[in-house]
């Protein structure tokens, strides 16, 4: 284990942060609030950042097992250091509460402990919706686009951050490849800020609601979620985004580069539309009576893509729909976005390959003698990837049923304490019961929220980063 390099990178990320927090800074200017809460903790993360740099690395090598340590203690250390402005402003006193609130903004989950979102500060509300956008591509991402790092070795953090079962480079150096995610990830982020505005927001909430749709994260600005603008204009924009913002980022590169027959050849991309077109569907057959054609269509289009990329923004309390929607409002949360997007979940593509080597084990064991090749777009999927599937989802379904066991200790129903975990595993926000739109995570005791918060990064982490900083083996040298 290279010791001195987790140093070195941990320092760097924590520059990064301190560097990214003059921006709400900036906001407490612009608004007159007092600019302390934001002065501490740049403060004191450039003072721990730049103590770690002074552990000078003997080597720059990074392997995976370094590649996933340095993750997932980066990831810990934003969120504890990033409740800070919560705790100093007031905004959140309590610890767990802030903790809880900047790891679900981190982590791009949006589940939230507050009752009262418009009460806090505008810089706050700044840093709230700003920790989905830096959480959503990725710190370490945006660390390997602006400074150097160790080379071909830096794809092991790449692997490590960047949500999906596989991540390849776009372009032959590592750094070039995180550069050209995030400028697009910007470009659309502003893009969606400029439509926004168009629909009647102020700058301010346009900013801010494209923060939370870049990074699929879901909070708000106010109590009410996007119901509060009562726009289908504002509705059908973000809607847009999270449609763009769900899809693999690989593909908006291909699309660049005039690769577009590439790009649209995408088997995941096609079975994406077509859960979004059925799911809408359902949605208008299942309300079109208490709606109407038009606004169960529209409501129909919101909800779906809120749920499938696990942005989590609210217009409905689905809690009154029928059943079935329901359950198919959680089977999305299970199945989330694309590979390669800022969405959560599964991703498409895992449940994709889980459903093509089941109907393949069906058939070795109807017809033993034949050979049931598993394919995704055009190549076969070897043996290993599809166990490495399977290996993912145990996990995920033990981290799932394990959360769900620890919560159920405040005594909620059922429903409430799976959608919880379920909402947290996959990073989505809202779930059913006492956790539905109308409701929120405060709710909780200290205890649940803590486990949560510990859930919601082993989802935007995809397990296995978290998990390695509790196997004893991955701390010793050899």
């Amino acid at each position: 284990m290279n010791y001195r390099m987790i140093a070195f990178i941990l320092g760097r990320v924590l520059l990064i942060l301190a560097a990214l927090l003059f921006l709400p800074l900036l906001s407490a200017l612009v608004f007159g609030e007092s600019p302390l809460p934001f002065v501490v903790t740049i403060l004191l993360t450039a003072l721990c950042g730049g103590a770690l740099l002074l552990v000078k690395p003997r080597s720059r090598e990074i392997y995976a097992r370094e590649g996933f340590v340095c993750v997932g203690l980066s990831w810990l250390a934003m969120s504890l250091l990033g409740c800070v402005p919560f705790l100093i402003s007031g905004d959140i006193p309590h610890f767990v509460d802030a903790f809880f609130e900047t790891t679900s903004g981190f982590t791009t989950t949006g589940a939230s402990i507050l009752n009262d979102i418009e009460s806090l500060s505008r810089s706050g509300l700044f840093w709230r919706s700003f920790t989905h956008w830096i959480g959503g591509m990725g710190v370490l991402v945006f660390l390997m686009a602006v400074m150097p790092m160790s080379g071909e070795r830096s794809m092991h953090i790449m692997r490590a951050e960047v949500p999906g079962p596989t991540v390849g480079k776009l372009v032959p150096r590592a750094k070039e490849t995180a550069r050209i995610l995030y400028i697009i990830y910007t470009g659309f982020t502003v893009a969606e800020t400029i439509f926004l505005m168009f629909g009647g927001m102020s700058f301010y909430e346009a900013l801010l609601h494209a923060f939370a749709t870049a990074g699929t994260g879901g909070f708000s600005t106010r109590n009410a979620s996007i119901a509060a603008f009562d726009s289908a204009y504002i509705e059908s924009v973000i809607a847009f985004f999270l449609v763009l913002f769900g899809m693999n980022f690989n593909l908006f590169y291909l699309i660049l580069i005039g690769r577009v027959r590439e790009a649209l050849s995408s088997e995941e991309l096609h079975r994406y539309f077509e859960l979004i077109a059925v799911c809408i569907g359902l949605i208008v057959l299942g309300t079109v009576r208490h709606y109407g054609f038009a606004q169960s269509l529209r409501h129909g289009f919101f909800i779906t893509m809120t749920t499938l990329s696990t942005a989590g923004f609210c217009t409905q309390d689905y809690m009154h729909w029928p059943a079935f929607l329901q359950t198919m409002i959680v089977i999305l949360m299970f199945i989330g976005g694309c590979a390669g997007s800022t969405g959560g979940g599964l991703k498409l593509s895992r449940v994709m390959l889980l459903i093509r080597n089941a109907a393949a084990d069906v058939g070795r064991v109807v017809n033993p003698r034949r050979v049931n090749r598993v394919q995704m777009d055009g190549k076969r999927v070897t043996a290993e990837t599809a166990g490495a599937v399977y290996g993912y989802v145990a996990l995920v379904m033990l981290i799932l049923l394990g959360c769900t066991a620890l919560i159920s200790v405040d005594g909620f129903d059922f429903s409430t304490n799976f959608t919880a975990a379920l909402s947290c595993i996959s990073n989505v926000g809202p779930g059913l019961g006492k956790i539905g739109p109308s409701g929120n995570f405060s709710i909780f005791s200290s205890f649940s929220k803590i486990v949560m918060a510990i859930t919601m990064l082993f989802g935007r982490l995809e397990v296995y980063a978290m998990l390695i900083l509790f196997i004893p083996s991955t701390w010793k040298r050899r």
